[in-house]
């Protein structure tokens, strides 16, 4: 069976991924961080690193209104302090960190759940 069948054409979903970049099902690939939903295209993010997040990117985040983001933090895991995702769970909006293979998989299942997810990718 194909997952293609099964899901809306529209959304955006992941084809393939690496520690360098993701390729979306438009055959974009993507090599600088970034932001994504299923019903919204790949927004580049001016991060360089997990450790250069600020209150204001996930306040921006925010905006979208997700139920839940996967913060993918590079090739290794990162977790983030909660005073910077303190607004998200002000508004009961989830955060999973992981790292970015692990980001991709994840969000791809979500999509396929029909979860209204954010994938905030940053590449290090």
């Amino acid at each position: 069976m194909e997952l293609e069948n099964i899901i809306n054409i529209n959304y955006q979903t992941i084809v393939a991924y690496n520690n360098y970049s993701v390729k979306f099902r438009n055959g974009i690939f993507y090599k600088k961080s970034f932001l994504v939903s299923p019903t919204i295209d790949p927004i580049f993010w001016s991060i360089n690193g997990y450790n250069f997040l600020t209150k204001k990117d996930f306040i921006y985040i925010s905006k979208f209104n997700p139920t839940i983001v996967i913060l993918g933090t590079g090739s290794i895991q990162h977790f983030i302090h909660p005073k910077l995702t303190y607004i998200l769970t002000q508004k009961n909006i989830g955060i999973e960190c992981m790292n970015n293979q692990a980001a991709c998989r994840t969000y791809n299942i979500l999509v396929f759940d029909d979860i209204k997810v954010m994938l905030a990718l940053i590449f290090d």
